[in-house]
């Protein structure tokens, strides 16, 4: 059986979505019993020369439902507004990321999996791919960059997490 570009994606990315938000809840309790505001959270980066913590975040949507929402169009233009400015909106920003991929129709991927697909930033950055080549190669491996990358902060911050706390809810047969 042939594997569908939906299926190669989304179950990979609801699964790491689902920890991310997780993490998120984890983040929240711990600056909870911590004593540390969410802006500090919000805030914190691993080196002074990366994004923050909420921007992580935000790329997981930005990554996997934005980037098929633009697929659509063949046009996928980075997602510019800020990140939302709480724990709260975080969470929200990836249930909507979870019904967008949820909502994926496989077939409609399938019948655009070989269109023209540009990633453009303002007119002078412009690179072409294919709907899949675009999704298989640059948005899903930025959606686990920026997943980890979360996942690091929060670690670095002193969360007691761990690599499952990572994984999620692995998809076993029992």
């Amino acid at each position: 059986m042939a594997l569908s570009l939906r299926d190669a994606l989304i179950p990979g990315w609801l699964q790491v979505t689902a920890s991310v938000r997780a993490l998120v809840d984890k983040a929240d309790d711990w600056c909870e019993q911590n004593g540390h505001s969410q802006a500090e959270m919000l805030g914190a980066k691993l080196a002074h020369d990366m994004l923050p913590f909420e921007y992580q975040v935000k790329s997981c949507w930005t990554h996997s439902a934005h980037a098929l929402d633009c697929v659509k169009d063949g046009k996928f233009v980075p997602h510019m507004d800020p990140p939302p400015d709480s724990l709260d909106g975080l969470r929200v920003l990836l249930d909507k990321a979870s019904e967008t991929m949820q909502n994926t129709d496989t077939d409609a991927l399938e019948q655009i999996a070989g269109n023209d697909m540009v990633f453009a930033i303002g007119e002078n950055f412009r690179r072409n791919f294919t709907v899949q080549n675009f999704l298989l190669g640059f948005s899903q491996p930025n959606f686990y960059f920026h997943a980890a990358t979360a996942y690091d902060i929060l670690r670095m911050k002193g969360l007691e997490i761990g690599k499952r706390d990572y994984l999620g809810q692995l998809p076993v047969e029992d």
